[in-house]
């Protein structure tokens, strides 16, 4: 029988040679296990957190020293009698010498994948020595660098290219450079006789749904005995079907046939059920003794990436369709939650995830510069409904494709393929994150050319998206391959907005738009935006340390924590145009979310209108840029490295439920006649929409109540509306009630604040929305004494009913001492429309509250 034995007690390491670290041929004991040498280092005190202050800097030199790892383990007589026993090591970071016994095992180059080394005749009974000596990936990768040649890139030191690590750890615009080091993923001992390598299990599930399943078996060697195939219900106890076949050729396969309603099919979240089956697998020998045995979670879905014309605009669709189900996809892009990866635990990763769902959103993108995340990360969003889009890790480079490093990104992409195919949730491989933009931006990629070998050319990495990994991919399984992210199509620049996915950066970079003009920023389908917002408080806090001097937005150390290129600029421009803003460090931090939190919503808001139905999808997915962080920082991030979400989170749920309603206002000026430029009308136009995410139409009343801020004056209305199933569906088109018609460019528009609410049979909230004039830094905002402006704190103490006489703009809540788990953020607040925000661990205590106009600007 096969058996595996984990190597997790007894590790100790050390600095080769002596150093900062430790002394020569001193051995420290690690903590845990898998690890890497910062996280026992700092556990030790023998380094500053890298996470406070300036620290960063002081642990350079653990990235370009070299470190052992060491351990003793017992062998039995009974383990070598085994016809093979192999040293599996799942994952080492990166560069790695392996020893057993003083015997060289193995030789590591990749962080990405697994390696398995047979062991058995450097074995001996009792004590067995194994060592691993890691050199210095970052002096490995500038050597590579200077045998193969510099590239361009966008982030890090330009010698990652030529090293399959994470590419983060070289630092990016928003993480720090951390180096990491050390066996990063488990180390067993694997006893065998025959073992099964792999199992290949694929549905094919047809437009009427009935479910072809097959299941491709294979060996470490041919054997006279048999393989059970047997698949279990979600329950796990029902056997639905089962097979024995004949594996003499050392492979085999079963297939089943289930008719459409046979078996529950897997949804995204929203839009059904997560049924998730097993399917166990055992092989034995003739005399039927079990040989080795395997199982894996499985379900079943008919996915496509539908590419079609649209029939209202020029273009083709980018959409993802789940069981003939086209589902707009609303979600967030994921980096490394971690500097230090082998910190992660499942609860993170439970808590992160969680708050993805929590948060109306159903896609996750599993960004190129990161790692292929460990089993649980794709095990919980199978779980949790949601979608996965998986980058392979090549990201913002001009990589190499010279033979030796092809051949280690053959060897990644097969295993990873073979790992992560079974999952429901992945729906797409994407080949890189933006290396064809970064082609394009240094004018070397020819997309005339779809035929060359492209490995002689100026653009050699065309040859892994475009032949090794396509290859792979539809070699291994049956999931969508996507050449890039962003990537239009063949022979298209990838800014091309009819066509494909887009990364829309030109609200930040690029030629920095208004975020109000999102609507016409647009693509088929966006897979990267943001806005940059810092995080809470205690988390700025926490990182300043001791040390109040810093606490000034523009400080040393808060500059060092915000890696992004020239963001004091950037900061500056979409406050100033915005905001009138208060620069205390309590201020600044209100103020970059709000806009933030503005920036996103604007964004869902205006592209969910244009999904408009089957075949005028014009918008079919937002991805923003960024759900997370790998370390205390300011960042795109919605949600900062201690799980504490921004605003934006909150807005940004707000314009992902299942019926939202959204409006603008756009002046429209008209001239008098073609000659005249001082003889013109300016009229305020009111667009009102409503979206349905559900699959079922949706009768409801629309209210629209219009205020004047500085006057008593009011207008409301309403109407039954219909609301298309899965689709926007336009509402009102008008005047703004109460905006008189300018005649003069210096006549001031009153301020008039319209909301609107999608109300249900019983009157319950659908949705609302409160648009208000823009940009918000004209706006001369009533006395806080004539707000009227109620926070009551509930019986339990862990909620809190907000209502006012006045509207009020932009409400953050928060109070002394820890933090609360708020329901909403960044809260626009009426007459007449009183909210209730849910705040566990309250505990009755005095809310502080913040808002556009409270007189700290």
């Amino acid at each position: 029988m096969s058996t595996i034995r984990s190597l997790t007690q007894g590790w100790s390491f050390t600095q080769v040679g002596g150093g900062q670290g430790t002394k020569s041929d001193e051995w420290l004991a690690v903590s845990e296990f898998p690890t890497t040498v910062h996280v026992e280092l700092l556990k030790l005190k023998k380094i500053p957190d890298p996470f406070l202050g300036l620290n960063e800097w002081e642990v350079q030199w653990v990235g370009e020293a070299e470190w052992a790892f060491k351990n003793t383990f017992t062998v039995t007589a009974e383990d070598l009698s085994a016809s093979n026993v192999d040293l599996v090591f799942e994952g080492l970071d990166t560069f790695a010498n392996v020893k057993l016994n003083g015997n060289k095992i193995l030789d590591t180059e990749n962080q990405f994948v697994s390696y398995r080394a047979p062991a058995k005749q450097y074995l001996q009974k009792g004590a067995n020595e194994l060592l691993l000596t890691f050199s210095s990936a970052f002096l490995k990768g500038r050597e590579l660098e200077k045998a193969h040649g510099k590239s361009h890139l966008w982030n890090g030191d330009s010698s990652r290219l030529h090293v399959r690590k994470a590419q983060y750890n070289y630092g990016w615009d928003w993480g720090p450079v951390l180096m990491t080091v050390g066996p990063w993923k488990p180390v067993y001992l694997h006893t065998y006789q025959t073992r099964l390598t792999d199992i290949d299990i694929r549905s094919k599930v047809s437009e009427s749904l009935g479910v072809k399943l097959t299941v491709d078996i294979s060996l470490s060697e041919k054997t006279s005995g048999a393989a059970s195939v047997v698949l279990k219900g979600p329950q796990g106890a029902t056997i639905v079907k089962e097979s024995s076949i004949k594996t003499t050729s050392g492979s085999a396969r079963a297939e089943f046939q289930f008719n459409p309603g046979d078996l529950d099919l897997w949804y995204p979240v929203g839009y059904g059920n997560q049924p998730l089956y097993t399917v166990e697998v055992q092989i034995a020998d003739e005399q039927g003794k079990v040989l080795d045995t395997k199982t894996e979670k499985v379900s079943f879905r008919r996915v496509r990436v539908v590419q079609d014309p649209l029939v209202d605009q020029e273009g083709t669709t980018f959409l993802f369709e789940v069981n003939n189900i086209r589902i707009f996809c609303g979600g967030s892009n994921w980096i490394p939650a971690d500097s230090f990866l082998t910190t992660l635990t499942p609860e993170r990763y439970r808590g992160w995830l969680q708050l993805l769902v929590d948060g109306n959103q159903n896609m996750i993108r599993v960004w190129g510069g990161g790692i292929y995340e460990p089993d649980v990360f794709y095990d919980i969003c199978d779980r949790k409904c949601l979608l996965v889009w998986q980058d392979f890790l090549f990201g913002c480079g001009q990589y190499p494709a010279y033979d030796s490093f092809l051949k280690l990104v053959e060897v990644e992409a097969e295993q990873n393929v073979k790992r992560l195919r079974h999952h429901p949730s992945i729906v797409i491989f994407a080949g890189n994150n933006e290396d064809y933009q970064l082609a394009e931006s240094i004018k070397i990629v020819d997309y005339s050319d779809e035929t060359s070998d492209f490995r002689q050319t100026k653009f050699p990495a065309r040859y892994i998206y475009e032949r090794t990994l396509p290859s792979i991919v539809n070699k291994f399984c049956d999931i969508f391959y996507h050449r890039s992210s962003p990537y239009s199509a063949p022979g298209k620049v990838t800014t091309d907005k009819t066509i494909g996915d887009l990364h829309q950066w030109n609200v930040w970079h690029g030629s920095q738009e208004p975020w109000h003009n999102w609507d016409i920023l647009a693509g088929r389908f966006v897979s990267e935006f943001g806005m940059e917002g810092y995080p809470n408080i205690r988390t700025v806090d926490y990182w300043l340390g001791e040390d109040k001097s810093e606490r000034y937005p523009q400080s040393r150390v808060n500059n060092n924590h915000n890696k992004a290129d020239g963001f004091e600029r950037r900061l500056e421009l979409y406050l100033v145009e915005n905001f009138k803003h208060a620069f205390d460090m309590d201020s600044y931090v209100y103020y970059t979310q709000v806009m933030q939190a503005e920036t996103l919503a604007s964004a869902y808001r205006l592209w969910r209108r244009n999904w408009r139905g089957k075949g005028r999808e014009h918008t079919a997915g937002a991805l923003v840029w960024q759900i997370n962080d790998c370390w205390p920082t300011t960042s795109w991030a919605i949600i900062d490295y201690f799980l504490r979400p921004k605003p934006a989170y909150f807005t940004i749920a707000r314009e992902l439920r299942p019926f939202t309603v959204g409006m603008t206002r756009k002046e429209k000026k008209t001239f008098a006649n073609d000659l005249s430029a001082a003889s013109f009308t300016i009229e305020t136009v009111l667009d009102v929409w409503g979206t349905n995410s559900t699959l079922s139409e949706k009768k409801a009343t629309l209210e629209v109540t219009s205020f004047d801020l500085h006057s008593t004056w009011t207008d409301k209305w309403s109407k039954d509306v219909v609301l298309a199933p899965n689709s926007s569906t336009e509402l009102f088109s008008g005047n703004l009630p109460g905006q008189p018609v300018r005649t003069k460019q210096s006549d001031v528009p009153r301020v008039i604040i319209v909301s609107a609410r999608l109300l249900d049979g019983s009157g319950s909230v659908l949705g609302r929305y409160s648009n208000w004039p823009e940009p918000f830094k004209f706006i001369t905002f009533p006395a806080i004494k004539d707000l009227g402006l109620s926070v009551q704190t509930g019986g339990d103490g862990e909620s809190v009913e907000l209502s006012t006489k006045k509207p009020i703009k932009g409400i953050v809540l928060d109070v002394e001492g820890d933090d609360v788990k708020w329901s909403d953020q960044a809260i626009d607040l009426v007459p007449g429309d009183p909210q209730i925000v849910k705040a566990v661990g309250l505990k009755g205590r005095e809310v502080k509250v913040r808002f556009l106009g409270d007189g700290t600007a």
